[in-house]
């Protein structure tokens, strides 16, 4: 990590669907964090870096850090990330998706969220088609892994266990594309908690100037000897 980055908040310019936008840890820290935590420096970069080399704009909700109290920060990519990025991807030729039930004794792959009042719901697939695949990547989740058992979880189990399955089976399907991204529904903070938090303002130009002190524009650093890489 660069201590100089941290110290002075320049500013790193990452190359985004909806445009460039300006980042510092500064801006990170006053802007960008959700929950009551105070990130450490070292999230602080892990959430830079992943912005700047998965091109997303944390302002748009395409990903966001929360942290609560002392507990490890959690990295958030949006659902919307996957989804878009991938009907854009040349090589994508469909997916299809749905939840796994029990059935009078029987397991049952349902298309979509619907199932009938007895089923007993315990999981979620979807498969992602390939151009020039023969075998396209199919991905199961069971519902047991991933319940929190809070709020939305108990609301709506059907539909978060199925998004689950669609973003696995996604970043199966294009690793590269997807590399370190994971959404709200697979990480362990309660999805309503964080729908509830305050959403995030985005600073005019003048001002993100006068936070960063600078007009400089300092790229991520390479490793430096001792510390872990980032993915």
């Amino acid at each position: 990590m660069s201590k100089e980055i941290m110290e002075t908040g320049k500013n790193t310019v990452i190359k985004t669907d909806s445009g460039d936008i300006k980042l510092s840890p500064k801006i990170i820290k006053d802007y960008l964090v959700r929950g009551n935590g105070n990130v450490t420096d070292q999230e602080t970069m892990m959430f830079l870096s992943l912005c700047k080399f998965q091109k997303l704009n944390p302002f748009l909700n395409e990903a966001y850090l929360v942290k609560f109290g002392s507990s490890p920060a959690n990295i958030i990519v949006g659902k919307e990330v996957f989804t878009k990025r991938a009907f854009n991807h040349p090589n994508f030729n469909g997916l299809s998706a749905g939840i796994i039930v029990e059935r009078a004794g029987n397991i049952v792959e349902l298309d979509g969220s619907f199932k009938l009042k007895n089923d007993v719901l315990l999981g979620g697939w979807a498969i992602v088609h390939i151009k020039g695949l023969e075998v396209p990547f199919k991905t199961s989740v069971s519902l047991e892994e991933y319940d929190k058992k809070q709020s939305t979880w108990k609301q709506i189990p059907c539909t978060m266990i199925r998004k689950v399955a669609v973003v696995q089976a996604l970043r199966e399907a294009f690793p590269e594309q997807f590399q370190a991204m994971y959404s709200e529904e697979e990480m362990p903070v309660d999805n309503e908690i964080i729908n509830k938090l305050d959403k995030i303002e985005i600073p005019e130009e003048a001002e993100v100037e006068e936070i960063l002190e600078t007009k400089e524009v300092n790229p991520i650093p390479e490793k430096v000897e001792g510390e872990q890489e980032v993915f």
